[in-house]
């Protein structure tokens, strides 16, 4: 792999962490969670890879830019993502609860 390979990957990651984004926007949970799955192979072949490589100045300037973007867009997408997953979690607790208050004093009983 060469530093072209390596922000070529970069640059891939942040396009695929638009499309997150664009479809946290709009509420497509499964087109995010699908472009996340494809992110996290771009991210082990990086992982894999890139500390063999080293980079120009020129490319390690272009790789912070691509990650900065990439964190902006991770940014974005949790503080879209998180108030859903707090009233699912939310809702998650009040459903347990309510199960064990009726394991605990029977459900259907009458007062």
């Amino acid at each position: 792999m060469n530093g072209e390979e390596v922000i070529g990957l970069y640059e891939s990651i942040a396009q695929l962490t638009d499309q997150m984004l664009a479809a946290a926007r709009v509420g497509n949970w499964e087109q995010l969670s699908a472009l996340e799955s494809e992110c996290e192979g771009y991210i082990k072949t990086l992982k894999q890879n890139e500390s063999e490589v080293t980079l120009t100045e020129d490319k390690r300037t272009r790789k912070i830019d691509i990650i900065k973007k990439i964190l902006e867009d991770d940014r974005d997408i949790r503080n879209l993502t998180e108030p859903g997953l707090k009233r699912l979690s939310a809702l998650i607790h009040n459903n347990s609860n309510e199960r064990k208050l009726a394991q605990t004093y029977g459900a259907n009983q009458g007062g």
